[in-house]
């Protein structure tokens, strides 16, 4: 099972969609949520996500269709070292 931890960067219209629960449901991942920023013109979230590698690739794809950009995070949140 593959874990990617990422930045997602939203459009101001997509301040009101529920991506996060459209993600869940489209490609069955496992998604915490570490943080995020969200006010009328901008906003980000940042997640783990847990899931079938390729599944997450998939997901990703898509989030970049609806003009979300992906960052990668390199943070540690208390897993095992």
């Amino acid at each position: 099972m593959a874990e990617r931890s990422v930045r997602l960067v939203y459009p101001p219209t997509l301040i009101n969609v529920p991506v996060i629960h459209q993600l869940i449901r489209r490609y069955d991942v496992t998604v915490n949520l570490l943080g995020a920023e969200i006010d009328s013109q901008h906003g980000w979230v940042e997640l783990q996500l847990s899931g079938d590698e390729s599944i997450i690739d998939e997901a990703f794809t898509w989030l970049k269709t609806l003009g979300i950009e992906i960052h990668d995070t390199e943070r540690n949140y208390g897993g095992s070292e």
